[in-house]
């Protein structure tokens, strides 16, 4: 993966942030942020969407366990109904590179935006693939949002939350018609919306 992406940074404080959890109806929008040791590489880094759920529960282990530094951080389903998803993951994605310690020299950030921050960084068009600080912090954010969304099952049985992660599959939107619109979906979402 290494020799897919060059960056303009060459020194060891190079963080790499993804966010996951634009498309779904429901829950918050989980960004991560790594900054990985040169020294102790993590081997079988890539997109966490090509990867298995069991595969990338261990990665993340390996990540946490193996990194200079990492982050988790989050935009409430308030903050993206407020601000627009855009808006919401660029906010979780500024918060998880702040919680770094130690702080980056450079930020590479998946997509073709950066957030307005105070960090150098670059946008990597499937940076998640391209970028192993990317991959890592891809996997970390969904490890982390599907647990979430796994623990939103218990909460708000019937929804389907712990298969379908909030996204809008048939069931889904079966159960919200059914069950009617919980605090935990994003009122701003067509499909949510449409049922208030």
């Amino acid at each position: 993966m290494k020799d897919r992406y060059l960056c303009a940074y060459t020194g060891p404080a190079l963080a790499g942030v993804d966010e996951v959890g634009r498309g779904p109806l429901a829950g918050d929008v989980v960004a991560a942020a790594v900054m990985l040791d040169p020294q102790r590489p993590v081997a079988g880094l890539r997109d966490s969407k090509k990867l298995s759920e069991q595969r990338r529960q261990a990665l993340a282990q390996d990540i946490r366990a193996s990194s200079l530094a990492w982050s988790i951080a989050r935009a409430s389903v308030q903050e993206i109904d407020e601000l627009n998803i855009l808006q919401a993951s660029m906010l979780a994605m500024q918060r998880a590179v702040e919680g770094l310690q130690p702080q980056p020299e450079y930020v590479l950030v998946d997509g073709n935006r950066l957030p307005q921050w105070r960090y150098r960084a670059e946008a990597v068009v499937k940076g998640d693939d391209r970028v192993e600080a990317i991959a890592a912090a891809s996997i970390l954010a969904k490890v982390q949002r599907d647990a979430e969304l796994v623990a939103l099952e218990a909460r708000f049985p019937g929804y389907g939350f712990a298969r379908h992660k909030g996204y809008p599959t048939a069931a889904h939107l079966e159960a919200l018609r059914t069950l009617g619109v919980t605090p935990v979906h994003r009122r701003s979402f067509g499909p949510v919306k449409a049922l208030l």
